[in-house]
């Protein structure tokens, strides 16, 4: 039996996209918005089993200020949080602001479907070595904490870097092959290694990944290209 579900997140791209995608596998979709911030009377007045909640930023203060309301006007919805990982306090104050879930935004679709049918039923939907390394990192916190963001921009090269941002700005093979000045096999090619280097299947996970990890904020188009970026 499919759920009823709302889909926020502060990208209206990957809200959108998410929804559609659970939709094909039987579930009734109600609302997908953008942002965050303003989701809270949306859930309240559509009233669903579950909100899937999407954040980039779970440890800024407020992030769930959204989920609270929802918890004390709506108890029967049950919030299941995508958010960024490594993000310890994140996690923490998903569930002490009253989340039911906590999904790696990275997570497979099987993955995120898990945690909405757990969370409807009542449990804890947080995959055990999930809450490991959390309660691991707020044990044992790094003295100069990584940024999943930085890492991630570390492992691309300049050129790699612009076709992120072209495929996250949903251009196609051709497009972006025009827009760089280099033949399509070629950009098909760099997007393969982009989509390798971040361990992801698909363009729509890559542009996720990218965009809840601060990413795209770091890496503007044009970035300047070094001799490691030429086609």
């Amino acid at each position: 039996m499919g759920v009823r579900l709302m889909v926020v997140d502060d990208h209206r791209l990957l809200a959108e996209a998410l929804a559609s995608a659970l939709k094909l596998r039987g579930h009734r979709v109600l609302a997908a918005a953008a942002p965050t911030s303003g989701s809270a009377e949306l859930v309240v007045s559509r009233a669903p089993e579950v909100c899937l909640f999407g954040t980039a930023a779970p440890a800024e203060p407020g992030a769930f200020d959204p989920i609270v309301r929802i918890g004390r006007e709506r108890p029967q919805v049950a919030v299941v949080v995508l958010g960024p990982v490594p993000s310890p306090r994140g996690i923490a104050a998903a569930f002490a602001a009253g989340a039911a879930g906590y999904v790696r935004h990275d997570e497979r679709i099987e993955g995120v479907e898990r945690a909405m049918v757990k969370a409807r039923a009542g449990e804890v939907a947080v995959a055990p070595q999930l809450l490991r390394g959390a309660f691991a990192e707020l044990l044992h916190p790094a003295v100069q904490p990584d940024d999943e963001g930085q890492r991630l921009l570390r492992m691309l090269t300049p050129r790699e870097v612009e076709v992120l941002v072209r495929v996250a700005e949903g251009e196609d093979t051709r497009l972006i092959a025009a827009g760089m000045g280099i033949a399509p096999s070629t950009a098909r090619t760099h997007v393969q290694r982009v989509l390798m280097k971040l361990g992801v299947g698909s363009r729509l996970e890559a542009a996720a990944l990218a965009a809840r990890t601060g990413l795209l904020d770091r890496a503007a188009p044009g970035t300047p290209q070094g001799p490691d970026g030429l086609a």
